[in-house]
């Protein structure tokens, strides 16, 4: 007997499928009709948004006007160094006690400078051909070789660096005199050298001169007395008066000619004698203890530091030997135009190097104060053009002076220099510097954003610093600290 096929589930099982048929059309029904839209809900969907204006908030805040630029430490007032001359003279013997260089023997530096010394007035810079070159404090470069008869401020310098050490060579009254010439000498032996004294050559000079002299004289002599032999002669001779009268008739008319003769030879050995005279004084006059050219060298500040070393060992000193510097520590910086305009000598300002050392220092020098045809030193070394330029756009060299001791090991660094040009004093009502425009009548002015409107607001501008500009509400216009300003639209 054949089974009948079995009911798939009960009425109520029934009504339960076509209720989830029913849901699931439903669900998918809302799908799509979230999924549809207009035209015009499409457009509006695309459409951008309406613009309103970019708004900040009014801040009451201190300002402080800085000007910040990048820098180097190092020592201040670089200056090269330079022989002015031939160390010792030129012509200078063996044994003549004076170690000079002579018999066109090149000189050669015996001692070079020591990169990183600290120099003295007084102490000894190098050593050429076994000679010293002293360091002395002077404005006046030296040009020339000092000694008996000289005058000028050169010499002045050399008598008052002299009393300085200690050697006082009397009045200094700029003229070179014998008292100076034995205070250089005893300055000289201190440091365990001979000054230079007269050589062989200046006195075989000197004997020379004193023999014309006396050549002179002698032969003034023979022509103030021309007949003083021939007259001893006739005296002795028995004949003598016939025989000088019958001479005396034949050459009556040639005696005024001999007097001619006698006169023109004593003016000629009158003339003789004063040429020899005037030749030995001016020698006399600069013979003695002298200081060679190139044996001194004036610094206008001592004590200095010993920087860089261009003469070695061996070498002939010619051109630049050294450079030197002072022993203080300042940082060079450069600085936009319009930003140097704000500066001046005696303004703070703060150092920050790459280790993060900080310290306090102060302007000291601007371009603008250096010398029309002299660039300064930061200048050169960052190409700027120098103080006589007429463009007034380009950069300017800043140097900044540091305490004594301060960021001696931070020298040859880069650094950064902070120089505060001005504060508020005070907090202040402070916008962006793009919240402010300047209207039709010329005057500042913000807009403010109020009750949905944008209204404008009369201002004063005052300090700008850090993209933020001080403003003073106009009499009768209002702004206060939470306002919001249009900075943009």
């Amino acid at each position: 007997m054949r089974k009948r096929p079995k009911l798939i589930g009960t009425r109520s099982g029934q009504l339960t499928v076509v209720v989830a048929a029913v849901a699931l059309v439903g669900a998918g029904g809302w799908f799509a009709g979230t999924r549809m839209q207009s035209p015009a809900d499409a457009a509006a969907a695309h459409r951008p948004p309406t613009a309103r204006p970019v708004t900040v908030t009014v801040e009451r805040r201190s300002l402080t006007a800085s000007v910040v630029a990048q820098g180097s430490v190092g020592f201040g007032s670089p200056r090269k160094v330079t022989l002015a001359g031939l160390v010792g003279s030129p012509d200078a013997g063996a044994g003549s006690g004076d170690s000079g260089a002579g018999g066109g023997v090149a000189q050669r530096v015996t001692k070079a400078p020591a990169a990183g010394a600290e120099l003295k007035e007084g102490d000894v810079l190098m050593q050429v051909s076994g000679r010293p070159v002293l360091l002395l404090r002077g404005t006046a470069p030296m040009y020339r070789t000092l000694g008996p008869g000289a005058s000028g401020d050169d010499v002045r310098q050399l008598q008052q660096a002299l009393t300085r050490l200690g050697f006082n060579p009397g009045s200094a009254n700029g003229t070179y005199g014998q008292s100076d010439a034995a205070a250089v000498s005893r300055w000289y032996k201190s440091k365990g050298y001979h000054a230079m004294e007269p050589t062989v050559a200046d006195k075989q000079q000197l004997g020379t001169l004193e023999a014309a002299v006396t050549t002179a004289q002698q032969a003034l002599l023979a022509a103030q007395n021309p007949g003083g032999g021939s007259e001893k002669t006739g005296g002795s001779d028995g004949t003598g008066d016939s025989k000088g009268a019958g001479a005396s008739g034949r050459s009556g008319s040639g005696a005024g000619t001999g007097g001619d003769t006698a006169k023109l030879q004593l003016k000629a050995a009158q003339q003789q004698l004063d040429a020899a005279d005037a030749a030995l004084s001016a020698f006399q006059a600069g013979y003695g203890t002298k200081v060679p050219a190139g044996e001194v060298v004036f610094l206008p500040d001592l004590p200095a530091r010993l920087d860089k070393v261009s003469a070695k060992t061996g070498d002939t000193p010619s051109g630049p030997v050294a450079t030197v510097t002072s022993s203080k520590v300042v940082v060079q910086a450069v600085v936009p135009a319009d930003d140097a305009k704000l500066l001046h000598k005696g303004m703070q300002a703060r150092v920050e190097t790459t280790d993060g050392t900080k310290v306090d220092g102060e302007v000291v020098a601007l371009a603008g104060d250096a010398p029309k045809d002299e660039p300064t030193d930061a200048g050169k070394q960052q190409g700027v053009p120098d103080g006589g330029s007429e463009d007034t756009s380009a950069p300017v060299p800043v140097q900044i002076s540091v305490p004594a001791g301060k960021l001696t090991k931070n020298a040859s660094e880069s650094a950064k220099v902070t120089i505060e040009v001005g504060s508020s004093h005070g907090k202040v009502l402070a916008v962006p510097v793009a919240a402010l425009h300047t209207s039709a009548d010329e005057k500042a002015r913000v807009q403010v954003v109020r009750g949905g409107k944008v209204v404008d607001v009369s201002v004063e501008a005052g300090l700008s610093a850090d993209g933020q500009v001080e403003v003073t509400p106009s009499s009768g216009a209002a702004l206060k600290a939470g306002d919001q300003v249009v900075v943009g639209r």
